[in-house]
This record gives C-alpha cells, sequence and structure tokens, in this order.
C-alpha cells in the first residue's frame, strides 16, 4: 500500500504511518524469530557441560531437529488458518504462546523436558513468519516488495546478532539459563503494542468479502481503499481461483512452482541453521576461542542485515530470479571459502558473505513466493514454504553433529553446507510464467487517476 504525497513533493509515493506500524511491529516479531535460532547454538557448549545431563554433540542436534518439527507443524497449520481466521490474530497469538514457552526452558531439569518446551515453543513461533510475511506484503507496493521484505526479515540475523552479543555477556555470567527467560520480552513489550495498534491486512479483508470492516479499517487508518488493490495480482481467470488454498497450490496452475519453492525453501533453511546451530562449536574445534566462535556467529548475522539491505535495491529491478540465483551462489562459495587456511580477517569476510547469501536467499524467495500467488491463498503458500523449509533446518543440525562427533576432517562440515546453495540456483530456473509468476499487475499511475481518501468518521 501506498500513498500519494502532497505538497511540493513531485508526486512520489510515500509509506503512510499504518505502513510502517505494521513493518515495526512484524519486524519485532521476526527479530525474535531470529533471537530463537542463534539462542540455541550459543548455548549449546554450555548444554554439552551441563551437570547430569550427559549430553552429546549427536544428541543436541536431535534435540534441534525436534523443536523444528513444531516450527513445521506451526508454519503449515497456522499458515493456512491464517488464510481463514486472520492475519492480526494469528500473528498475536503465536507471538504470545512462542514467548511464554522459551521462558519455560529455563526451568528444563533434563535434556528431555528441555526438548519439549523448545518443540512446544517453535510450534508457536512457526506460525510467526507466515503470518508476519503475509500482512507485511499486504501493506506494501508489489513495486517494493523486495525492499520491505528485506526490512522485516532483517529483522532476523538482528534478533541473531542480539543472541550472540548477548550470550558472550550474559552464559560466562548468568549461566545459559538467562538466555532463554529473555525469551519473555516478546510477551512484556511486542503483544500489548500489537493489541492495541496492529490492523488487520484491509487486502485480506476485502478477499473475504468483509468489506465493511476493510471500510472500518481503512477509516481508522486514513488509507484509502483503492490502494489495496496493489497488494496482489488480479484474479487469473482460471480453476484455481475457487479452490480452497491448499489445494490451489498443488493444482495444475501452481504445482510446478510450489514444488520448487518448497524444495528452495529447504535447501536454504539447511545453510541457514546448519551455519547458525554448529558455527560457533565447528570453529571452537578449528582453535577459536569461545568468544571468537561467537565472533563469527556474529559476524554472520551481521553481514546478512547489511547485504540483504543493499541486495534488495537492485532485486526490486532486476527481479526476484536473478537476484535469488546470485544469493544461491554467493552462500555456496562463502563456504566453500570457509573450508581453507585464510587468514582470520577473510574468514570473518567469508562468514559475512555467506550471511547475505544464506538469509538474503530466502528473504528474496519469500517475497517472490509472496507476489507470485493471490491474497486469499497467501498466508497458506508462505506457510507452506516455510514449514517444508523446516525439513531443510531439521536435517542441518544431526547431520552436522554427526560429523562433528565422527571426527571426520573439518571441511566436511562447510562441503555440506556448499552444495544446497549450487542445487538451489538451479532449482529457480524451473519456476513457470503462470498467472500469478511474481511480475505485479500494471497499476494505473498515481498521476492518471484520482485517489480519493475515504471521509473521515463522524
Amino acid at each position: 500500500m501506498h500513498e500519494e504525497s502532497r505538497g511540493g513533493s513531485g508526486g512520489k509515493a510515500t509509506w503512510p504511518p499504518v505502513t510502517l506500524l505494521v513493518l515495526a511491529i512484524c519486524g519485532f516479531a521476526i527479530v525474535a524469530d531470529g533471537y530463537d535460532v542463534v539462542i540455541y547454538g550459543a548455548v549449546i557448549p554450555s548444554l554439552l557441560h551441563e551437570h547430569g545431563w550427559g549430553l552429546t554433540p549427536a544428541g543436541a542436534g536431535l534435540i534441534g531437529s525436534f523443536a523444528l518439527i513444531g516450527m513445521l507443524i506451526g508454519a503449515t497449520t497456522v499458515g493456512t488458518l491464517t488464510d481463514i481466521l486472520g492475519r492480526r490474530r494469528m500473528l498475536i497469538g503465536c507471538l504470545a504462546w512462542f514467548s511464554v514457552m522459551t521462558g519455560l526452558c529455563a526451568i528444563a531439569t533434563s535434556p528431555e523436558v528441555f526438548g519439549i518446551f523448545r518443540f512446544l515453543a517453535d510450534l508457536g513461533l512457526g506460525g510467526v513468519l507466515p503470518t508476519a510475511s503475509a500482512l507485511s506484503g499486504e501493506y506494501s507496493h508489489p513495486k517494493a516488495r523486495n525492499l520491505v521484505f528485506a526490512i522485516i526479515f532483517s529483522g532476523f540475523p538482528v534478533g541473531g546478532i542480539i543472541a550472540a552479543f548477548t550470550g558472550m555477556f550474559v552464559i560466562p555470567r548468568f549461566g545459559w539459563q538467562a538466555m532463554f527467560l529473555l525469551g519473555l520480552l516478546p510477551l512484556v513489550l511486542v503483544v500489548p503494542v500489537a493489541l492495541k495498534f496492529l490492523p488487520e491486512s484491509i487486502a485480506f479483508l476485502r478477499a473475504k468479502g468483509r468489506h465493511a470492516e476493510a471500510e472500518k479499517t481503512a477509516r481508522r487508518w486514513n488509507i484509502p481503499l483503492e490502494d489495496t488493490q496493489n497488494a496482489a495480482p488480479a484474479p487469473t481467470g482460471t480453476g484455481s481461483d475457487s479452490m480452497p488454498p491448499v489445494k490451489a497450490l498443488l493444482s495444475r496452475d501452481y504445482v510446478v512452482a510450489t514444488l520448487c519453492f518448497l524444495a528452495m525453501s529447504c535447501l536454504c533453511l539447511f545453510m541457514i541453521y546448519g551455519y547458525n546451530t554448529w558455527l560457533p562449536e565447528i570453529m571452537r574445534r578449528a582453535g577459536y576461542s569461545s568468544g571468537s566462535a561467537l565472533g563469527f556467529l556474529l559476524m554472520f548475522n551481521l553481514g546478512a542485515v547489511v547485504g540483504q539491505l543493499l541486495i534488495s535495491l537492485a532485486a526490486d529491478r532486476l527481479g526476484s530470479k536473478p537476484i535469488i540465483v546470485t544469493t544461491y551462489l554467493l552462500a555456496g562459495v562463502a563456504v566453500i571459502l570457509l573450508s581453507l587456511r585464510l587468514p582470520t580477517a577473510v574468514l570473518y569476510a567469508a562468514v559475512a558473505l555467506g550471511g547475505v547469501g544464506a538469509m538474503g536467499t530466502q528473504t528474496f524467495l519469500l517475497a517472490y513466493v509472496s507476489k507470485y500467488y493471490p491474497v486469499r491463498m497467501g498466508a497458506t503458500a508462505l506457510g507452506w514454504t516455510l514449514g517444508f523449509g523446516r525439513i531443510g533446518s531439521m536435517l542441518a543440525p544431526p547431520l552436522l553433529g554427526l560429523i562433528i562427533g565422527a571426527g571426520l576432517a573439518l571441511q566436511w562440515n562447510f562441503y555440506a553446507l556448499a552444495v544446497p546453495g549450487i542445487l538451489g540456483a538451479a532449482l529457480i530456473g524451473l519456476v513457470p510464467r503462470t498467472p500469478g509468476d511474481g511480475t505485479p499487475v500494471e497499476q494505473p499511475r498515481a498521476d492518471e487517476t484520482t485517489v480519493r481518501s475515504l471521509p473521515e468518521p463522524t
């Protein structure tokens, strides 16, 4: 969504306050996701030495995968429910649930109890990403969709940076439990704000035929209803339009693209979770101190923040496909560099490029998915893409844990992360052109039409 600026701005589009509000709330929700991913990698060395637990690297990997099963279930289930019940209530509910369960991890007395709380926490967290993605996409203009997703998904590495910095300070002084108590902050800081200010998607309300609610929301936030038409492609006129969202994803119109998106998400999340879960331990075994090993994790996430914001400026001009190919290959090359004996400064740079490639790929892939499908099935598509992507994230912790535990050469840990980047770059070329191929429907230019604001409520 956008509005035309008035006065001497020359008619340039600006973002209305409601869009910035939605992006801020969704961005903070995604910060919590990034914190959740990195917090586990940061505390693994402590968990492996927790008195009375007897946890092994393979066992730690299994706990990580068990938690990610919760994300898979949450993403696919909540993503589908979001297209039925609405974005607002699902986002707030999932964020509150995740925050409470993360806090409970701090009181776990055994690996089994800890694993159960991690599973329950990620069950809610799995629903945060597709819901926040759908809501943000529907409050953004299609021609700025990559930039919007880069902004909100920079919250993911920001959360990782917060976890890495916090881990270096908190764990030595207060123990790993304090890291999970900090997971209660979204419940205290974000949920109350979202309850008071977060609006429902107007595009969703209109797609559901709830026009009275759409008008009420538009009046409250002074949004011209005409602008909401920019949130999704026009109807295709094909049989999939009348199908339930899940069935439409696998219909003849979308099945090839859907399968490609699911596979690419698997490959991308394999790289992201492989890095974030095991990079500190891998670098520690390579001879670096615990603080330096967490520093590599910090550079991975810092590189992702800066890099994907810069790349998003080109993505909205060049299109999603060439950018996704580039980021996939960048992630693969960066991992290969890490396998070499290079100066420390070069290794830090390679880790930063790996963050740009891996996390940037996921960001631009989700932006592409959000433009590919109509609004009525957008959250379902994002939920399934993220949900089945969790298969890759579930495989990464135990597979790399087994490699580390087997005592193989250090390089094998990095080779396992390089192959997905190459495969993902090949898969993006198989996504076909369809009625929702990610190219926004041409809208009349604002200077060619009269955009009328809704009357102020009396």
